[in-house]
């Protein structure tokens, strides 16, 4: 894909109208830098240089899109704490649509800290506890969602296996979409096996399309195209969840997308170097979304989304891309 292709599809990206459904989180990152081992444990100290947060989970995803679009809103669960209101004001900063976030008292905002010394991670740190919804719940993000979809495009699921992404909820929003021509996409999890019959497109990763097909995972080969089970798992979820697409990203070997009535199309990766892999999957969500509700097909879809990732696994954190990197990585 050209450059003048890509600028078309970004020109159209502006005036799309999206919504990310998920689990949205906090990210933190405490960078600092190691010197020396702890007396009291086999541990490294690492001493603080500097701290910085950022939307993360279902809320990166979101960030992803506003690059390219002013029209973002997130569907979430945040905590009547710090941390959701850290959150909150987060995504107000980057321009992100925050009426729709819900706030409970029922359960703490998610938040992930990384500590990272020497640009690598040291350790993480979670701070969680699963959501379980209510019917009051469940009505009320109905509500929401029905109103929003005279305003919508696309619709994203990202599916971090935290409780708010349930069977009943995916079948109650695809049926309010039914006559709507809306895109649905879905970043799943296997660890929340669900039938997402109906939607646009799926994007798992390898392991994660391994687990969700019920097939031992195998070393990946050179080319995807030679990989059989591999492309067996491939036509198996295909068909399983009745989609349109499936979009399975491979890391250094780039992405596999299956079309129904088509043979797979191998994407190769275009990273160059890869210092930091958090997020990226957000970003494939994002941009190969994104690309579909701005007219893209899905092979041209699968393309940007491919750029995209290749140029924020060579940034540390929880990173986006822009439009001039985009256009920066083509002939």
């Amino acid at each position: 894909m050209n450059q003048t292709r890509i600028q078309q599809l970004l020109s159209a990206a502006a005036g799309c109208r999206l919504l990310v459904i998920g689990d949205v989180m906090l990210d933190e990152f405490v960078w600092g830098r190691v010197s020396r081992i702890s007396p009291e444990a086999p541990v490294p100290v690492v001493e603080v240089v500097s701290e910085s947060c950022y939307p993360g989970g279902a809320a990166n995803v979101a960030r992803n899109l506003v690059e390219f679009t002013p029209s973002v809103d997130v569907l979430g669960i945040i905590g009547s704490d710090l941390h959701g209101r850290r959150l909150r004001d987060l995504l107000h900063q980057e321009r992100i649509g925050t009426g729709r976030l819900i706030e409970t008292d029922e359960m703490p905002t998610i938040v992930k800290t990384r500590i990272i010394a020497r640009q690598q991670q040291v350790v993480r740190v979670d701070r969680e506890r699963r959501f379980v919804c209510d019917q009051a719940m469940f009505s009320e993000i109905l509500r929401i969602v029905e109103a929003a979809l005279p305003e919508l495009d696309a619709i994203i699921f990202e599916d971090y296996g935290k409780g708010l992404i349930t069977q009943a909820l995916k079948d109650a929003v695809v049926a309010l979409c039914e006559d709507r021509n809306l895109i649905i996409t879905v970043d799943p999890n296997p660890n929340n096996p669900l039938d997402w019959s109906g939607v646009t497109a799926i994007k798992p990763n390898r392991n994660e399309a391994f687990a969700s097909a019920g097939v031992p995972a195998t070393e990946p080969v050179d080319d995807p195209l030679l990989d059989e089970p591999l492309l067996n798992v491939g036509r198996i979820l295909l068909d399983r969840w009745d989609a349109g697409n499936l979009l399975i990203t491979l890391g250094e070997h780039g992405m596999l997308l299956f079309e129904r009535g088509a043979a797979p199309h191998h994407i190769p990766t275009r990273a160059r170097e890869v210092f930091d892999v958090s997020g990226a999957g957000d970003t494939a969500i994002s941009l190969f979304t994104l690309a579909l509700a701005a007219g893209a097909s899905a092979r041209e879809a699968a393309e940007l989304s491919n750029l995209a990732s290749g140029i924020v696994v060579g940034k540390l954190g929880t990173a986006t891309v822009t439009a001039p990197e985009l256009l920066g990585t083509t002939p």
